[in-house]
């Protein structure tokens, strides 16, 4: 991951899905943010290791999925513990989808947090659209982040976000004309959310192989120049794939 990249995208912070930088070296001033991907990472030397990243942490990645930490809302309060233990701010646990559903994943886990008074300082969601509609999809994503802080009370990061449909199994991707115009609108918006403290969009890179990638090798496609360009982008971040 060139250093190049890193500024020329305006990434303000990243984070790998780990504890540790993958061997990704950034510019002085762009913050890693270690995550406890999933219930086997919480060992000891997980947790040493990203306390010596800085202060912050993340919690689990998409527990509500099978294919991700795939944990239920007992064992991510089993372990809780042990992440406060680091004394590092804690991100709740990114679920995939329903963080403003009474009774989902995430509401079960913030109401065993509080009756166990557990520390929980904010609450990173994930976002994908499947309407392609630049307008349309942006009034969603402002909706949903409206929702899941009234209900939670708490700062949100959108640790990740994009157009992608998901609904058929099959990604379905925008155009790059359509992605470029939910990346000015919808950054626009985020700026003008004070709860939401950071946002990542999905992914930095089109090494992925997937069709929502900002950069092809160190050249920003339609979509990254669009992101780059983005007005007031003081608090941008960055998801990088693990190496």
């Amino acid at each position: 991951m060139s250093l190049g990249l890193f500024s020329d995208a305006r990434v303000g912070w990243y984070y790998t899905w780990s504890s540790g930088r993958g061997g990704i070296k950034a510019p002085a001033g762009v913050e890693f943010v270690p995550m406890m991907h999933d219930a086997g990472s919480v060992t000891a030397a997980e947790l040493h290791r990203a306390r010596e990243q800085g202060g912050i942490l993340l919690g689990f990645n998409e527990p509500d999925r099978s294919d991700q930490a795939h944990m239920t809302v007992k064992q991510a309060l089993g372990l809780w513990p042990r992440l406060e233990s680091t004394e590092m701010r804690l991100g709740a646990p990114a679920v995939a989808t329903g963080g403003d559903v009474a009774g989902g994943w995430l509401d079960r886990l913030m109401n065993g947090a509080t009756a166990r008074d557990y520390k929980v300082d904010f609450i990173p969601l994930h976002w994908y659209g499947a309407d392609f509609d630049a307008t349309r999809a942006t009034a969603q994503l402002r909706s949903y982040l409206q929702a899941v802080h009234q209900r939670h009370k708490k700062p949100i990061w959108l640790t990740e976000h994009a157009l992608i449909d998901f609904t058929n199994g099959t990604p379905r991707y925008p155009t790059k004309a359509q992605q470029a115009a939910f990346v000015e609108k919808s950054t626009a918006m985020l700026q003008r959310l004070p709860y939401v403290k950071r946002y990542a969009w999905f992914t930095l890179s089109t090494d992925r192989g997937n069709g929502s990638g900002l950069y092809n090798g160190a050249r920003a496609n339609r979509v990254g120049a669009a992101y780059r360009a983005a007005p007031g982008r003081g608090r941008a971040s960055q998801r990088l794939p693990r190496t």
